[in-house]
């Protein structure tokens, strides 16, 4: 009697881890994809052809480096002429290849850029040059979802 309670037991244990497995391998339809840092940017008025000016050499130039060391995958700069005054009217985008990757060659990242735009020092002063052309309104971190086709 002692027996089948053992086997009874061990074989109500094992449906359920079964049945816990079969839950486990739920298909869905979709998957994560890569990492975007997005930046919402305001243009100062009259300013934009400084902005694109800058984004066309250092910022460009910046990520070109970074996609050729296989730190990011791409960018982008997205604009909108539809915007209220106080509303971004261009997005920089970069993508990386997920946020493992991107939190784990950030100090490969900042040699790089240092290597590239140039210290600490000419970087602070990139940074207050640009504040009299443009304002960053926030950066936000967006995950990319890959949409798979139904079985």
């Amino acid at each position: 009697m002692k027996r089948k309670r053992i086997l009874t037991g061990a074989l109500a244990a094992g449906l359920l881890l079964l049945g816990a497995s079969i839950h486990a391998q739920v298909s869905r339809p979709y998957r994560n994809g890569s990492v975007w840092q997005v930046a919402f940017i305001k243009m100062k008025p009259g300013m934009d052809s400084a902005y694109l000016n800058y984004l066309a050499g250092d910022w460009k130039r910046e990520q070109e480096a970074l996609k050729s060391e296989g730190i990011t995958l791409s960018y982008k700069v997205l604009s909108t002429e539809s915007h209220s005054s106080g509303d971004w009217n261009l997005l920089l985008m970069t993508e990386y290849k997920d946020l493992a990757t991107m939190e784990s060659t950030e100090a490969k990242a900042d040699a790089l850029t240092q290597r590239v735009i140039g210290d600490d020092t000419k970087m602070r002063q990139g940074y207050k040059d640009r504040l009299e052309i443009r304002e960053v309104l926030g950066v936000r971190l967006a995950r990319e979802i890959i949409l798979e086709p139904r079985r």
